[in-house]
């Protein structure tokens, strides 16, 4: 382990200024921390680990385990992509590794993908490595990109039998890994670069060895508890030679500093057993301002190394653009020199400066003489933390070379690299070098670029078909002309160095931020995604390529950006409120494709609104004209957004400085049996009431554990007293499960979290039919109570353990939609839980009302000459109070005319019961009914039309309950 000069006086000069501050202590009076003050603690991985197996044991013995949820897509878009992984031999067979979607595997060049890392203590991936001599696949969990949606990882996990199973191998408090790197030659040896956690400071991040395929690890490198390591190369031809890239970084939810001192490349000769930092006249930068650095050796000359850097250093000051009236001007103008200024300066700058056409010169001016604003208010009005984050003239990526494996380098073009990653470098770092040619080499940013000449020029390969935000390359060692890519939009593939691209995003990984439906037949699903936009789309989808002949997707999309939440005026169906980030929102007819900006802008003289990235807002529900829209103030338009009133103050603690906006609203809930009693729930964990429509506003926090984020607050539907809330505590480190529900308006809260497992909650809503249901979704699941919070079940089948950001029960169909954040829209049928009483759990056994089954003559027929035989079947479902073994039984006429055996679960069941008899059956039938009733295509017998009775027996208990197999609509006769 070796930590440099420069970092050890580093560590000192802090060492001497906690002394001075312990001195102050001493003298100065003690003073106790303010609650308010207090930084909630990060969750320790044992404790993860102990939720991860109540999560395990609510799945076992959950109630509801047997309902079935189906996917809904959408699959024209994908998710973010952060490693791929090729096998040497067979380029058609590689794994892509999702963010926050789990490891999917293709064998057929990603025509089609499955899943194989779904149900861990964790689905979040920062980086795979295969050893494909002896099939071993190793994933180390957390995402790497610390983006506001980065998920932990709980260390490294490893399958010996292509994902079948998976053993967890450790560095389980590491939370984010940025590399994994295979010994060429000895199985046994692995590196794992690990970033550590990404908003709390501790020290299990570094350069990690293993000699023993995993069993036991060895810190090699560390230099503080906030730089990890993101990224680690090895030589091509030399395995003791390997290259590590530190960053120091701190994350909070109100700002990122993405540099620091701690940033610097290392080198290890030994196998990374010790490590040399590389000086600091080695030509790599070396300041504050040094950020994520991505590397990588060119295979075809291993002394070739290139690094991206993110350069947060700001650029020299004459560099900035200074033609026109500046911000930095009118910080000290005085009022006289802003009057002195020529009108068409100053229009020019509110052009510049994106003021709304009410702003003019002439007015302007005549405000700063009446003394109602100020020439620094025309600054203020433009800075927000948002702006703070993407204005700011950072140098941004540089390229690197080194010839001399990276003991020295030399920054390769002379020029700025404008439009790749811009201020928010963090979010790439990936350089990968052609297999063949030392000079050609790709960067990922925005676009993904690629030079010729050693990095001195590039050129934008971010073709039409291809998605942005590059994240992941793997270039063919055999045909460099072969390239397979991952961004924020999935996987692509290309034969001809980039210039075109096929698109393989058969997966469903979108990760959505919120979800909604609409009241059309049958019903739409809405929801925004991560750099995916706004989409539109049947609940009835069906994944399918029939598509591709149509000409037409059945999903649509309604808006770019980052897709944020969705409301639809349901008296139309057609007019929806929706936007992206930091709350730009629109109005848009979806059948006209007219749309209208409706974000209200804050008056010349005050602060700018406070936008949270995913900025609530929603339509009452006792007149859809009236909007509610929250920034760190609320806002009501009583004309569909047309004009806004800002009707509050800051219903934040205030803010505070940084470059992420914060101190915002993130959720409104008006109550659907008053009009006017509404909820809002801050980011700083304040929730406030108003009980006239947003006029005035009470503070209904007390008792609440304080300074977590509000991801819910929902005013019930049953009781008009009754609101629930959802605090999450993610941007901590915090995975705590706090869901609360009080019945006194807010007054004094319960705590419902109940046996929930240790997972930060996202969204919490009452069903609208039973009142003693909760649905909670979490960031690895979604559960319901049926006693009104006092116990939780796990929904399970069909699921991926995914984080649930957003759910809804559709209030006419009566079917859950949840909105995953990794696995796009699922969809379970609700009306069964609906059902569920202390009644019907006091029983033994229980069946639930059938459906009537159409009789169909195409029974045991195939759909066409080439298609699948048409199933005679139903469903039957019935509550057991215990496991068992058992038979379902179909009765005529008093006779058996069909039986299933059955091994039931405690809790609802959902049997597949098939419509089949034998011949026999023809005997209980009338005479006509006899002539004509005869096997089917496939040779099978069915029931016919009439009353049945289904009997269910588990053990020495039997019910019953009727089935009514119905004739087919006649079709009209023809007039004769």
């Amino acid at each position: 382990m070796h930590v440099s000069y420069k970092k050890a006086k580093h560590i000192h000069m802090k060492t001497i200024y906690l002394l001075l501050f312990l001195s102050m202590a001493i003298i100065l009076p003690a003073q106790r921390k303010k609650k308010s003050d207090e930084i909630p603690p990060a969750t320790p991985a044992d404790q993860r680990w102990e939720g991860y197996q109540q999560r395990l044991k609510l799945e076992d013995g959950s109630l509801v385990k047997n309902i079935p949820f189906r996917n809904v897509g959408p699959t024209v878009m994908s998710g973010r992509v952060v490693d791929l992984a090729v096998d040497p031999s067979d380029p058609s067979h590689f794994y892509a590794a999702y963010a926050s979607g789990s490891l999917w595997e293709t064998k057929n060049n990603g025509t089609s993908f499955d899943p194989i890392f779904d149900n861990q203590i964790v689905m979040t991936i920062g980086d795979i490595a295969v050893d494909w001599e002896n099939d071993i696949i190793y994933v180390g969990s957390g995402e790497n990109n610390s983006s506001r949606s980065s998920y932990s990882g709980y260390g490294i996990f490893k399958s010996s039998d292509n994902g079948e199973s998976w053993e967890n191998i450790g560095l389980t408090e590491t939370h984010h890994i940025g590399r994994i790197i295979l010994h060429p030659e000895d199985p046994n040896i692995i590196w794992v670069a690990a970033l550590g956690h990404l908003y709390s400071e501790n020290p299990e991040r570094g350069v990690y060895k293993s000699t023993d395929g995993g069993k036991t690890w060895n810190k090699t490198l560390f230099v503080n508890n906030r730089t990890g390591i993101v990224e680690l190369i090895m030589h091509p031809d030399n395995p003791d030679l390997l290259i590590a890239g530190a960053w120091e970084k701190d994350r909070k939810a109100w700002n990122f500093t993405e540099a620091g001192p701690g940033t610097a490349i290392y080198r290890s000769e030994d196998g990374g057993d010790t490590w040399n930092e590389i000086p600091d006249d080695s030509g790599f930068p070396d300041t504050d301002g040094t950020g994520r650095v991505g590397l990588a050796f060119a295979p075809s000359d291993a002394n070739v190394v290139y690094a991206i850097l993110d350069n947060q250093d700001r650029r020299p000051k004459e560099e900035e653009d200074d033609e026109g009236l500046s911000k930095d001007e009118l910080r000290t103008m005085s009022n006289q020199q802003f009057l002195d200024l020529e009108n068409k300066e100053i229009n020019q700058f509110l052009d510049d400066n994106g003021f709304p056409r009410e702003y003019n010169a002439v007015d302007i001016k005549k405000d700063i003489e009446a003394g109602k604003v100020k020439p620094i208010d025309l600054v203020i009005y433009t800075e927000d933390a948002n702006s703070l984050l993407f204005d700011t003239p950072v140098k941004g990526g540089e390229m690197y070379r080194s010839d001399d494996a990276g003991k020295t380098w030399t920054k390769t073009h002379e020029d700025y690299i404008e439009n790749m990653i811009f201020s928010y470098g963090y979010y790439f770092g990936q350089v990968r070098v052609d297999t063949q040619n030392p000079d050609v080499v790709y960067t990922m940013g925005v676009p993904i670029v690629r030079s010729e000449d050693g990095g001195k020029t590039f050129k934008n390969i971010n073709e039409a078909n291809v998605h942005v935000d590059h994240h992941a390359l793997w270039i063919n060692p055999a045909d460099p002309r072969h390239l397979i890519l991952g961004n924020d939009g999935g996987v692509y593939v290309s034969y001809d160095t980039g210039e075109t691209w096929i698109n393989c995003n058969s997966p469903s990984v979108g990760q959505f931020y919120s979800i909604a439906v609409d009241m059309t037949e049958p019903y739409n699903v809405y929801g925004g995604l991560q750099d995916n936009g706004v989409w539109k789309g049947p609940s009835t989808y069906e994944y399918s390529r029939r598509w591709y002949q149509d000409g037409k997707y059945p999903y649509e999309r309604l808006m770019g950006g980052d897709g944020m939440q969705v409301a639809i005026d349901t008296r139309d169906n057609t007019t929806v409120y929706t936007g992206y980030q930091f709350g730009n929102y629109f109005r848009i007819n979806t059948e006209t494709g007219d749309r209208k900006y409706i974000t209200p802008r804050h008056k010349l003289g005050d602060a700018p609104y406070r936008w949270n990235w995913e900025a609530p807002i929603t339509l009452s529900v006792h007149n859809q004209d009236i909007v509610y829209f929250g920034s760190n103030r609320f806002h009501r338009s009583m004309n569909k957004g047309d004009d806004f009133e800002t009707l509050s103050d800051d219903l934040t603690k205030g803010g505070k400085k940084g470059d992420v906006s914060y101190g915002t609203l993130t959720t409104i809930s008006e109550s659907p049996t008053r009009f006017g009693l509404i909820y809002v729930g801050s980011d700083d964990g304040l929730i406030h009431r108003s009980d006239n429509t947003g006029e005035s506003w009470t503070k209904i926090t007390d008792g609440l554990p304080e300074n977590f984020w509000v991801s819910t607050v929902v005013a019930s539907a049953h009781n008009e007293a009754r609101v629930y809330a959802s605090l999450n505590g993610y941007r901590w480190d915090n995975f705590r499960a706090m869901v609360y529900m009080s019945e006194d308006y807010g007054r004094t809260w319960k705590d419902i979290s109940s046996n929930l497992p240790l997972e930060p909650v996202n969204v919490v809503k009452e069903d609208p039919v039973n009142e003693k249901i909760v649905y909670v979704g979490t960031d690895h699941g979604v559960y319901v109570s049926i006693d009104g919070g006092e116990n939780y079940h796990a929904f399970s089948e069909g699921l991926p353990n995914t984080p649930v950001h957003d759910l809804i029960v559709h209030p006419r169909e009566n079917e859950l939609v949840l909105g995953t954040h990794g696995r796009g829209i699922y969809i379970g049928d609700a009306s069964l839980v609906q059902e569920v009483n202390n009644e019907i759990l006091a029983k033994t056994l229980h069946a639930f009302p059938m459906d009537a089954v159409t009789y169909s003559s195409r029974w045991g027929s195939k759909t066409w000459a080439w298609g699948d035989v048409i199933e005679a079947k139903t469903n039957v479902s019935f509550y057991s109070s215990t496991n068992g073994d058992g038979k379902v039984e179909i009765i005529f006429k008093d006779q058996v005319v069909s039986s299933t055996e059955i091994d039931a679960d405690k809790g609802i069941n959902i049997l597949e019961l098939p419509l089949e008899t034998d011949e026999s059956f023809k005997d209980l039938l009338e005479e006509e009914q006899k002539e004509e009733y005869e096997a089917a295509e496939n040779g099978d017998f069915h029931l016919v039309v009439g009353e049945y009775t289904v009997r269910i027996t588990i053990g020495d208990t039997n019910v019953e309950t009727p089935l009514t197999i119905k004739a087919p609509r006649e079709r009209p006769g023809r007039k004769e």
